[in-house]
């Protein structure tokens, strides 16, 4: 499967293909002209890496997961390890909500200050 294909398969950016195979999370072969070629099965480990991706996981943190990017994420029991990432990656969320919330505030605080002084 070329790239164009697995990127319709998917849902991915063909870019985005090209990024996961950089990081090391999907392998291609290269056809005689030099174009990359997958394997069908890939299509099943890039929706599980958009799945990872798209709840607020890094790809540092998708690689911890290669065992079971092949499979079905969504029934399997999630291991402890990748439990504990998925709480560390929810405590630095919460951290940057936090500092957001505080620096909106300010802002906000800061502008109704300039508004009553005029």
């Amino acid at each position: 499967m070329r790239i164009g294909e697995l990127a319709k398969a998917t849902g991915a950016t063909p870019r985005a293909l090209r990024h996961y195979e950089q990081a090391g999370l999907i392998t291609s072969s290269r056809e005689h002209n030099g174009y990359r070629d997958y394997d069908a099965r890939t299509a099943v480990r890039v929706r599980n890496i958009r799945r990872l991706l798209s709840v607020g996981l890094t790809l540092d943190d998708v690689r911890c997961f290669l065992p079971c990017l092949d499979g079905d994420m969504t029934s399997a029991r999630p291991s402890q390890e990748g439990l504990g990432i998925a709480r560390d990656r929810l405590a630095v969320l919460d951290a940057r909500i936090a500092a957001q919330t505080e620096a909106r505030d300010r802002l906000a605080a800061a502008l109704s200050n300039l508004i009553t002084s005029v």
